[in-house]
This record gives C-alpha cells, structure tokens and sequence, in this order.
C-alpha cells in the first residue's frame, strides 16, 4: 500500500514506547515536523528522549503499530488528523497538552464546530437520563455539538439527545478507536461513528486502562466551550472533567439536585466552587459568550406544549404533588395524601406505566420531570 511519509512520520513518533507527549512536543519545537525529527541524529535526540525510547524509534514492532494505524486510516470515514492537518480541532490547540494526533471515525468537521460538553454518572438515576439526553437534545438543536465519554449512564443519554438533536454528537474515548467500550454501549457506538464523530488519542487496539479515562477528560472538555454536568457523587470521574474545563478557561455548569442524593453531592460542590446553576438549557446558552442562536425559544415552546398535553388525571396530579422532587417512600406518601396503601400503590402503578414517577432501591419513589414514557 501507499503510504503518507508525513503522516507515518507523525505515527512512528507517537507510537514509540516510552516517548511521552511531553517529550515529543519538545523534539517537535527544537526540530520542526516528525520527518525533521526522524532525519536527526539519535545522539542529538537523546536531550529529549531516554536511550530505550530512542532504541525503540526504528524497531519493527513500531514499523508494524504504523502500518495497522495506516490501514485503519485507509476505510472510508476513518481518517488520523495530525497537529499540522486543517482539520485540527482548534479549540484543542488552547489547552496545555494538546494530543499530537487523533483517530477519527465519522463526521470530523463536527470537532471545529461550537460544542458542549455533558457528562455525569455512569450510574444515573432515570431522572438524571432524562435530564442529559432533554438538556443535550435542546442545546444540539440550539447549535451545539454534544461532546461526551461513550459511557454508560448520562454520557450515553447525551450522545443521544445529541443524536436527535441538529448538531449531533462526539464521543471522546479512553481506548483505542476500534474497541467498543463499553460493550453494552457497542451499538451506540456505531451510531455516532455513523451520524457524529468519535475521537481518540490512543492507536486501534488500544485496550482501556484506568489511568486512560482521566486522560481523555481534558479532550471532552478541551472541545466544547462549556462543561454541563447533569449528575455525579463527590467521587465521579465528572469532576475531573469539570476541574479540567475550568483549568482550560471553559464556562462549567451543573444541574442541581436532591441534598439526600448522593449523585447530587458532587454538583452542589461545582456550584459551591463557582459553577453556574442551570435549570433548563436556555440557561446554558445565556451563560455562552458569543453563542447565542436565533430561534432556540422556538424549539423548545412544542415541547412544552406537548407535555402539557398529556397531564396526568387529577388523583394522580395530587400525588405527584405530594410527593414533592425528593425519594419518599410509601408510607411518607400515605400520610401527606391521606389515602390507604392500596389507593397510592394503584396511582404510583399508573404513574410509573405513563413515565412520571421512577421505583428506586429501598422501596422509594421519585417523581419525573419529563413526560415521556421510558
């Protein structure tokens, strides 16, 4: 096969066990472009890089790594975007440590385009789904592409809203650009390859790593001009995303929550720390300097509409009332509606077949927000 000397330049460089980014942008500044590089003597590389790396620079096992990523790059939709290529994300070029190349699958204009980035936990609540793929749905048909992770929870709820949305979506992984993870996600996956874009530093065959997922976040965030965080414990890997938005000079956002919800916790500490509180998407797109589209009140009035349309009978109006945003379980509801165990159980049965309320662990119950039917 034909290959792109400087594109293979780009790939041996990267793919050389123990070159770190680190040291490669060093090589690059002192030398100019990878084939510059690679024409060096190794002795003058040595500044840069340590001998087993620079050992590892002409080894076969590099020489094959390059020709898979070669053939990979060779079907169609897939392409390697270098820091010199056009199609360079600029957005990226603002953050510290910029990746020198990305894999991409799908649409890559959609990198250069006004992006958000939505991400919480993997293990979301129904409410928190809804939450993401309604927020990532409004704003992609306002004219943000939705950038997320690929995982479960509310990133997957995002790339979906983003997917229905006009402005589709991105999905930044954590493993190489081939491997579908999480497996369960495998089918979403290919939908975004397909209809958005998917992106990724690591070369195919990547396996995932813990220490890769922290990696990717700055990516996430790096590429869209704010950073919405729709759920995530005090823990979640989130933070990491929303610390790295706010180190890149990016707006962060969080949806509030429950104070007896530990998928709460994290946000409400965003908001302590300066994030910007957001109920709705309009409120995201008021905070976005230089953003704001015509025609967004315009998309989102039909919906309300139609909510409103499919209101509740009204026995089961006044439970939702007395169930009020927080987990209750059924006793608490028996006693603040004045019914009998039977008479709540029969409205929560019809609550939760028509979408509006979620059963949780413990026997709890939580209201819905939205209207649609899971």
């Amino acid at each position: 096969m034909t290959q792109d000397p400087g594109l293979a330049s780009w790939l041996q460089l990267t793919l050389t066990p123990g070159l770190g980014a680190a040291s490669l942008r060093a090589m690059l500044k002192q030398f100019g472009l990878p084939q510059a590089v690679l024409q060096k003597k190794r002795s003058e590389l040595a500044a840069f890089a340590s001998a087993d790396a620079l050992g590892a620079l002409d080894s076969s096992a590099v020489r094959e790594a390059v020709e898979r990523s070669l053939q990979w790059a060779q079907t169609p939709g897939h392409a390697i975007v270098t820091l010199a290529d056009e199609a360079y994300p600029r957005a990226l070029l603002e953050i510290a440590d910029p990746p020198a190349l990305l894999y991409a699958a799908g649409r890559i204009e959609l990198a250069s385009r006004p992006a958000l980035a939505v991400v919480g936990s993997r293990n979301a609540s129904a409410q928190g789904e809804r939450n993401a793929e309604s927020f990532a749905r409004a704003l992609s048909d306002a004219g943000l592409t939705i950038v997320s992770g690929l995982a479960l929870g509310i990133d997957a709820a995002a790339h979906r809203g983003g997917l229905a949305g006009a402005s589709s979506t991105i999905a930044v992984l954590g493993t190489g650009i081939d491997i579908a993870y999480p497996l369960r996600n495998a089918a979403l996956a290919t939908e975004v390859a397909s209809r958005g874009l998917v992106l990724s530093e690591f070369p195919p065959g990547t396996p995932p790593a813990a220490h890769h997922f922290p990696r990717r976040n700055r990516l996430i965030s790096g590429l869209a001009q704010g950073c919405l965080v729709v759920e995530a414990a005090l823990a979640s890997g989130s933070l990491i995303t929303a610390r790295a938005a706010a180190e890149q000079g990016r707006e962060v956002f969080a949806i509030p929550g429950s104070i007896h919800s530990p998928l709460s916790k994290g946000c409400h500490a965003l908001i302590k720390s300066g994030a910007k509180l957001v109920e709705s998407a309009e409120d995201v797109l008021a905070e976005l300097a230089g953003f704001r589209p015509s025609g967004f009140a315009s998309t989102v009035a039909p919906a309300r509409e139609a909510a409103s349309a499919g209101e509740p009978a009204a026995a089961e109006a006044a439970l939702l009332r007395h169930m009020g945003h927080d987990p209750v379980d059924m006793d608490s509801l028996c006693s603040r509606a004045g019914l009998s165990a039977e008479q709540v159980a029969a409205q929560l049965l019809r609550l939760e077949l028509d979408g509006r309320v979620a059963s949780l662990p413990g026997g709890l119950y939580q209201r819905l927000e939205m209207g649609e039917r899971r």
